[in-house]
């Protein structure tokens, strides 16, 4: 194009861009962050996504549903992996966004070091309220790191606002969520924490004791019990979540009503609860075709000279009042 006033054109450009300098150096700064977030999180999701694969082409299952029957390590592994890959995920996400923020800052001429320095009181605040993130921020890595829990877990959590018990559904860098058996989503703050009892590592074990009748033949009681136990312990169904052969550890309590016999059985803990249901039916199944009644304990616990009164008040007649219809 002969004639045209390149030269002026790219002025032009330039003093467009000198103009709107900042702002372009700005939406550079979040464009920047928003690729980098994205570039880290495919990375993470890759790894976890390759390590769970491997997880599951060596123990050869389609699902980690399947994962129950293979070896412990296994569940652990692939927990262990998506947790992390949950606490990496929010901690690239708050730590790019934490350096945008500086950087957009920097760009508008503040010093955050003067602005935080000439805060006074507000900046005592921050900084205490800074604090109890990064306390937060600190337990939740050492929680994850130690394989407190996991996503999946089945989980007791003893916080200083009080119990929590349910399944985890998500472990943050800040915040580990846990679901109860109602449905109530329970958000406990990692800084919180102070005790994990942990249902889902390693193994779990079933408990059932069985009040029997005073007179029954214990022994007889005894043997029904664990056949019963032992039989289910054998089939396809149950065979690889049972992890020893049940046992018989005895009478664990005697009363006058009945003699409390003790069976245990060492399972996998995804099949804990499930396996007990089943054994509490053949259990009474079996004593129903023994023709022994599993007795009612009854029993009153009285503490002081006001509970014996309230006893021995509840035994008397109540006469009603002369000018009453009854």
């Amino acid at each position: 194009m002969e004639g045209f006033d390149w030269a002026g054109f790219w002025g032009g450009i330039g003093a467009f861009l000198a103009t709107y300098d900042t702002p372009f150096r700005i939406a550079g700064v979040i464009i920047g962050a928003l690729v980098l977030r994205w570039v880290l999180v495919v990375v993470i999701r890759r790894v976890v996504d390759q390590v769970v694969s491997g997880v599951k082409k060596a123990q050869n299952v389609d699902d980690t549903v399947e994962l129950s029957a293979s070896p412990l390590m296994a569940v652990r592994v692939v927990q262990r992996t998506r947790t992390m890959g949950t606490v990496l995920n929010n901690l690239v996400t708050w730590s790019i966004v934490a350096v945008a923020i500086v950087l957009v800052l920097g760009e508008l001429n503040f010093s955050v070091t003067a602005l935080v320095a000439s805060a006074g009181i507000l900046g005592a605040a921050l900084g205490f309220g800074a604090q109890n993130v990064v306390k937060d921020m600190l337990n939740g890595l050492f929680i994850v790191f130690e394989d407190q829990l996991g996503v999946g877990d089945i989980v007791e959590l003893q916080s200083t606002q009080g119990p929590v018990g349910g399944v985890v559904e998500t472990v943050g860098v800040r915040v580990t969520q846990v679901r109860d058996v109602h449905g109530t989503l329970w958000f406990v703050r990692n800084g919180e924490i102070i005790t994990v009892g942990n249902k889902s590592q390693g193994w779990a074990r079933v408990i059932i004791d069985l009040p029997a009748p005073y007179t029954s033949n214990v022994d007889e009681v005894q043997e029904v019990m664990l056949r019963t136990a032992t039989e289910l312990a054998d089939e396809p169904e149950y065979k690889r979540k049972v992890l020893e052969a049940p046992e018989i550890w005895g009478i664990e309590s005697v009363s006058a009503e009945a003699l409390v016999i003790r069976l245990v059985m060492k399972v996998r803990t995804a099949d804990q609860f499930d396996i007990a249901r089943v054994l509490r039916l053949r259990l009474k199944l079996a004593l129903d075709q023994m023709g022994v009644a599993v007795p009612s304990l009854n029993r009153i616990v009285m503490d002081g000279i006001d509970a014996r009164e309230a006893v021995r008040g509840a035994k008397k007649p109540v006469t009603p009042p002369e000018d009453s219809d009854l």
